[in-house]
């Protein structure tokens, strides 16, 4: 599905961004793999490679603009050219209603998630149109969707990614440019593995019809799939994958 691809994903070291590169290689791309925490993304990339893969670890903090300019020129370098792009950013932030949401708590939220999302996109954006084209997906939330309660700074930051996302999709289609954002429901990753180990049952509190969390490894199913020509008619989408949660009343 991804054969022959150059596929920069961002937020690689763990979790989802850990699974979509895995899953990457096993489709036939190549793929640099950028964290902030580079020793994880570079332990990563050493199972890549061991199971015949081809990666590279690179670092960065997407918050800052001169490090992802960085990030994709050598990612662009190493890759020949950036086919497609997974920005795999954001961060969450200790439960607070929103009149007590301190402003640090919101600022270091929207720098990391927003800011991040959409400085990727910028640097990502200068490479694809001087290429021809290229394909662009952001992870969002559910949360960026509708209220969460105590999680308005997450929740504001995942809509931007999406309205950002959509913006794109529209200003760059022309360009040979689509642009799409995945909304995850509860997903297996390492902060909710953690809360599930301390006692949280999930399956009780996410109200899905299907009864149980999402892997990280079916996100990044739907995430190569909109990576690839498969999708080639579907851009400016905000497609959720929470086992039928929001379709519940």
């Amino acid at each position: 599905m991804l054969e022959g691809m150059g596929i920069l994903i961002t937020g690689g070291a763990s979790g989802i961004g850990r699974a979509a590169a895995e899953l990457f290689v096993d489709y036939g791309a190549r793929v640099a793999v950028a964290d902030i925490d580079v020793a994880s993304a570079q332990i990563a990339v050493d199972s890549i490679v061991a199971r015949g893969g081809s990666a590279i670890a690179l670092a960065v903090d997407t918050s800052s603009a001169q490090q992802v300019d960085l990030m994709v020129e050598q990612a662009a370098e190493w890759l020949g050219r950036i086919d497609a792009a997974f920005n795999n950013v954001g961060i969450a932030h200790p439960l607070h209603p929103i009149d007590e949401l301190p402003l640090s708590v919101w600022q270091r939220t929207m720098d990391i998630t927003a800011t991040g999302t959409l400085l990727s996109m910028q640097a990502e954006l200068r490479h694809m149109t001087k290429a021809g084209g290229g394909a662009i997906v952001n992870t969002a939330s559910n949360s960026g969707t509708h209220g969460t309660p105590m999680l308005g700074g997450y929740g504001a930051s995942k809509a931007a990614v999406i309205n950002l996302t959509k913006t794109v999709a529209v200003e760059y289609a022309s360009r040979g440019i689509r642009a799409n954002a995945i909304c995850p429901g509860v997903i297996d990753t390492p902060p909710i593995a953690a809360l599930a180990a301390a006692g949280t049952d999930f399956s009780q509190i996410i109200n899905a019809p299907m009864g149980r969390i999402g892997t990280a490894r079916e996100v990044a199913e739907l995430a190569a799939w909109l990576c690839s020509g498969r999708s080639s008619y579907v851009t400016g989408q905000a497609i959720s994958i929470d086992g039928g949660q929001t379709a519940t009343p």
